[in-house]
């Protein structure tokens, strides 16, 4: 494996380890709703997400990126932002002035090798097709927690969801934040389908997760790359696509980024990365760490409640038609490092802002013909909270 790609591996928030580990609306629009869009609505929805950008600029990958003022982004577009003052200034950093001289960071992204300029964001540009596709989103296709789901191993439910995480349990507690650091992979899927790995975080009747999903209906390919998803309200979007999309904060750095080849399994190299959600004790604001950097946040102001009731840690899928999705890596977890997907260093925020490792929590798969998970149960050096999980799907 090449320097550089290691280097890139790193900067973006993973880690390569060797060995064992030392819209006009606001939300989708159902399709039977799409079909009477005219084709002046489509249009001002595409001005709407491909905001004004002081320039365009590509991934090493070949994605285009817009680097649009910081306050323009959608997220400024919620009626309950107006006239907001980010408490995040967007200041040329030396450790960011000497990144741009040498591409030290995120520069390894871009084809440029910076980024874009100072006081924008790179926004992820869809064309007038992929617009189409996101419109004819129905609520079935949107990521979901786990909690309305029964158990039953011959499950086949009419949403077409499937699950294999493990959740909090514990009624009535209150949480700021969690974290934890997960395996990339690549679960093989057709378009009708995703296949996600990621944390879950329920805020009342809202949610927010963020990990790496493989969805060809969101970003027109099977490769594996971040997101995040909000659901605020009647409003609900991935990445910065709408107006209760994250907030953006550095120029360098993006979401629907491809994390590039996923170990092989089996492999003594296996590729990690880290996430974290946490509230800003000060102001409120849920912000989202990515390789310990802060990436971007959700302020406060536009949930309805102030803090988590649960949080779940794992793989989820959705098919609209039989058979299922990969989860993970394709596999029935072997309780092996580098075989399985896995999820460990899980750790989660208390109502006194103390970030905590006994977690209270239950495994879950609610179908397991198809996917199954291992939480906890033997322990490796550097390694806490550890969830083996994935499947081979096809129920």
């Amino acid at each position: 494996m090449k320097l550089s790609y290691l280097k890139m591996l790193f900067l973006l928030g993973c880690i390569v380890y060797f060995g064992d580990i030392t819209s006009l609306s606001n939300h989708f629009v159902d399709a039977k709703i799409f079909k009477n869009f005219s084709e002046f609505e489509i249009e001002e929805q595409l001005k709407v997400i491909n905001k004004p950008a002081m320039q365009i600029i590509k991934t090493t990958q070949g994605d285009l990126y817009g680097c649009v003022d910081f306050y323009k982004q959608p997220a400024f577009d919620h009626p309950l932002m107006k006239n907001h003052i980010s408490h995040y200034k967007m200041q040329e950093s030396p450790i960011l002035q000497k990144s741009r001289s040498n591409n030290e960071k995120f520069g390894y992204l871009w084809e440029n090798g910076i980024g874009c300029p100072i006081g924008t964001v790179p926004i992820k540009r869809i064309s007038k097709d992929e617009l189409l596709r996101l419109n004819m989103f129905s609520d079935k296709f949107r990521p979901q927690g786990s909690w309305n789901f029964t158990y039953s191993q011959y499950n086949v439910n009419a949403n077409q969801h499937h699950f294999a995480v493990s959740r909090t349990k514990t009624k009535g507690k209150s949480y700021y934040g969690a974290a934890m650091i997960m395996t990339v992979n690549d679960p093989k899927v057709e378009f009708e389908q995703y296949s996600s790995a990621r944390m879950h975080i329920q805020i009342g009747d809202d949610f927010i997760q963020a990990g790496w999903t493989v969805n060809p209906k969101l970003y027109s390919d099977k490769r594996t790359r971040t997101f995040v998803y909000a659901k605020i309200g009647e409003n609900q979007c991935y990445n910065n696509m709408c107006s209760v999309g994250i907030i953006m904060v550095r120029p360098d750095i993006s979401l629907g980024m491809d994390l590039g080849p996923p170990a092989i399994r089996g492999s003594p190299v296996g590729v990690y990365c880290e996430y974290g959600i946490f509230k800003d004790k000060a102001n409120g604001n849920w912000w989202l760490k990515f390789g310990g950097h802060d990436i971007g946040y959700w302020p406060e102001k536009i949930f309805q409640e102030s803090s988590a009731t649960n949080i779940e840690w794992g793989g989820e899928v959705y098919s609209a038609s039989m058979p299922s999705p990969q989860m993970g890596n394709g596999h029935f977890p072997v309780a092996r490092t580098g075989y399985d997907a896995i999820i460990f260093n899980r750790t989660i925020v208390d109502e006194s802002f103390k970030i905590v490792e006994n977690i209270d929590r239950e495994a879950f798969s609610d179908n397991t013909r198809g996917y199954n998970l291992i939480d906890g149960t033997f322990s490796e050096p550097h390694m806490i909270n550890k969830l083996n999980y994935g499947g081979p799907g096809n129920i």
